[in-house]
């Protein structure tokens, strides 16, 4: 099958917490990340169409943990196959020139498992 998202995806198989900045509660991980979007698996539930801040952290080269905070918007959403979970795409809407340089950095890392 061809890929044709415009952005290259990083997989994120180990947990990264995802925070709603506005209620400070975690509301799933990261399933996959790029540049410009992310793929969320929920915890909580999701308002198709809705806007969100969250954060995030990743680690740079150094280990260094880079909280990554975005505004974003839910794209889509579609009940998981385990009860109480749900998966949403969502587009980065607004994120600072530093962290996105940092987790531009992450997601084409060498050796990073991508899609």
């Amino acid at each position: 099958m061809k890929e044709f998202r415009r952005a290259r995806r990083r997989s994120v198989p180990e947990p990264v917490a995802v925070l709603d900045t506005m209620t400070e509660q975690i509301i799933g991980r990261l399933g996959n990340v790029s540049e410009s979007g992310m793929l969320l698996v929920a915890s909580s539930p999701v308002v198709d169409d809705g806007l969100y801040q969250l954060r995030f952290h990743i680690h740079d080269s150094r280990g260094r943990e880079i909280p990554i905070e975005v505004g974003a918007h839910v794209l889509w959403s579609a009940q998981a196959n385990t009860p109480g979970q749900s998966f949403a795409g969502l587009r980065f809407l607004t994120i600072d020139p530093a962290p996105l340089a940092a987790l531009r950095e992450w997601v084409n890392a060498p050796g990073a498992s991508t899609r």
